[in-house]
């Protein structure tokens, strides 16, 4: 399989558990409302017209249109580096999780957030994706760790 089936397949199963865990979050809690998990986590059903942490909340159209800018220099990178080994896992999952919010903010102006920990902005599955994609990315650019090597003082 290619890297770029591999990277499609990421991508198109991320998008598919979000929306689908999106959709049944906004059927089963009421908007605003919140359900008690444990250690104060709590299932809520609250909308972001923001990015990350609610920042530029409203931004609306430039919003889309910085995502969709994101989306090509990530397609581009991803293109231009796709020999590397494992590179096709955190594109898939940056496009996955990026594709994802950018459907809410397309269909409804704002992103369905869900999850909350105690003293952080409720999250989703694409947030989750975009922050595990961003440590794989970190991850396949630096390589794994070199256990043995001497250090220069």
């Amino acid at each position: 399989m290619t890297p770029s089936v591999r990277a499609a397949l990421v991508a198109a199963a991320t998008v598919a558990a979000d929306q689908a865990v999106k959709a049944l979050v906004r059927t089963s809690i009421d908007r605003g409302d919140a359900v008690d998990l444990i250690l104060g986590i709590k299932l809520v059903n609250v909308r972001n017209s923001g990015i990350a942490f609610g920042m530029f909340s409203g931004g609306g159209v430039v919003l889309v249109l910085f995502a969709l800018a994101a989306l090509t220099a990530l397609m581009v990178f991803f293109f231009r580096h796709q020999d590397r080994p494992l590179v096709w896992l955190p594109t898939g999952l940056l496009i996955g999780g990026a594709a994802g919010n950018l459907i809410d903010r397309v269909r409804e102006t704002s992103v369905t957030d869900f999850i909350d920990f105690p003293a952080w902005p409720a999250f989703n599955v694409a947030d989750m994706a975009i922050t595990l994609g961003v440590l794989t990315l970190l991850y396949v650019l630096e390589g794994p760790p070199r256990h043995g090597a001497r250090r220069r003082s």
